[in-house]
């Protein structure tokens, strides 16, 4: 049995469809990622996850039990970072992180104190007066130091700098070490593709794709560099070949996945004195089914 199953996932909010038939499996000990521009549907779908709503139609379960009926039992062995997180102003950080390991009881105050090192938080100061980053570090901080078997992970990044993205990387690595699974929310392609066995794209309350990150790459294209004795003619022609900048017998292009091969061949007989192929990423992927789709992405990714 998977950790978490959706099958059929319908969820309206009056005349409006949020989510149309969500299907998604996600197994024990994986890092799945869970991507989509703004309103896509991503934290309706966690929040059906989490028992916080409950489904039009379509059964969810966590752990094999129902995400809606038996929600406090399956929160018992979850851990939620939400993307904002809203903290008792008069609090400091140190007592909500001491509150959220109370409510659980299951934290580890050892746990908790090498978090706030890594971190780099200073936990004395009240909550009214941290920046979004610090808000963000005390539900971070508060999630990874309880003894949880499924962390979800909506937005978590959003609000720290580079050098606190990398500790959190570190963390999610740590916690899969041990077996734990993770379902990671992220509008960072690259953390998404740096951390996750497999993928799930939403759109429009719709999943368009979903696999590992090998399974995507043939949906792609791959970049090529190439230098010849003979400059490549009509390049912009060539079937399965695209955006190309050529100079002289230095060109630069993408190729179909599935026409890399033909290409080559008719490369081959300018002379290749220089060939470089660079792998299409995860952000290759998704740029190219929105503009397929005729979808807006702004130019930092995927959003919420």
């Amino acid at each position: 049995m998977s950790l978490v199953e959706i099958n059929g996932l319908v969820k309206r909010f009056g005349s409006f469809t949020a989510l149309k038939n969500i299907e998604l499996k996600m197994d024990k000990g994986e890092i799945y990622g869970f991507i989509g521009p703004n309103g896509a549907g991503k934290s309706t779908t966690i929040r059906v996850l989490l028992g916080m709503l409950k489904p039009t139609a379509g059964k969810v379960t966590v752990f094999g039990k129902d995400a809606w009926k038996d929600a406090v039992d399956i929160h018992k062995r979850i851990a939620y970072v939400p993307g904002e997180a809203n903290l008792w102003p008069n609090l400091t950080g140190g007592e909500v992180i001491d509150l959220f390991l109370s409510m659980r009881g299951n934290g580890n105050t050892a746990r908790r104190d090498e978090l706030i090192q890594r971190f780099d938080l200073d936990p004395t100061k009240k909550c009214r007066t941290y920046s979004k980053g610090n808000r963000q570090k005390i539900a971070l901080i508060a999630a990874f130091a309880s003894d949880a078997d499924l962390y979800v992970l909506d937005e978590p990044t959003s609000g720290l700098d580079p050098l606190m993205e990398r500790i959190f990387q570190e963390l999610v690595l740590e916690v899969k070490a041990q077996g734990k699974s993770v379902l990671l929310s992220s509008h960072i392609l690259s953390e998404v593709e740096k951390l996750c066995d497999r993928v799930a794209i939403i759109r429009e309350g719709e999943i368009i794709e979903k696999g590992t990150l090998d399974e995507l790459r043939h949906l792609t294209r791959s970049k090529l560099t190439v230098e010849t004795r003979d400059p490549l003619t009509s390049l912009n022609e060539w079937t399965g070949v695209h955006e190309v900048q050529q100079t002289g017998v230095h060109a630069e292009f993408q190729v179909d996945t599935e026409d890399l091969d033909q290409v080559i061949r008719r490369i081959s007989p300018h002379g290749i004195l220089k060939l470089e192929s660079a792998p299409p990423t995860l952000e290759d992927l998704f740029m190219r089914h929105y503009e397929r789709t005729g979808g807006e992405v702004s130019k930092g990714g995927a959003g919420r």
